[in-house]
């Protein structure tokens, strides 16, 4: 073999990526991969919380423009009742309490939903005057 030869033969094997240089960038790209995976599942969980949280406070906002343009009187107490927004089913509370001046009444609205009645999602409070 003439010099010439064996200068094209290092040169060819020089120029590629060893197994281990290769191995390496698959554990950098697989370890980015999933981590952008478990962002993207974060921002789905968020995203159907703020979407629960929206509608829950569209019925809380509901009850509370009911009795204003009613001119409801509520009595005190506490009641539960559905307020289901689409396919979320909803229940409302609502709690009527004292205020330190007798011609209002503090009314809050907790809304939970029927399946975790434990998790409260939003808590709307409004003062309601008397209409007599």
């Amino acid at each position: 073999m003439n010099p010439r030869s064996l200068s094209f033969f290092r040169k060819s094997f020089s120029s590629g990526f060893t197994l281990l240089e290769v191995l390496v960038a698959l554990v950098i790209v697989g370890t980015a991969l999933g981590a952008s995976l478990r962002a993207v599942g974060s921002l789905t969980q968020n995203s159907g919380d703020l979407r629960a949280a929206m509608m829950a406070s569209w019925s809380a906002e509901n009850r509370l423009s009911q009795i204003r343009l009613g001119h409801e009187w509520p009595a005190f107490g506490e009641r539960s009742f559905p307020c289901p927004q689409g396919e979320l089913n909803l229940i409302c509370e609502e709690h009527v309490l004292a205020t330190p001046n007798p011609t209002f009444r503090r009314v809050e609205v907790l809304v939970f939903e029927a399946a975790h009645p434990d998790r409260r999602i939003v808590k709307l409070t409004q003062v309601v005057p008397n209409a007599l």
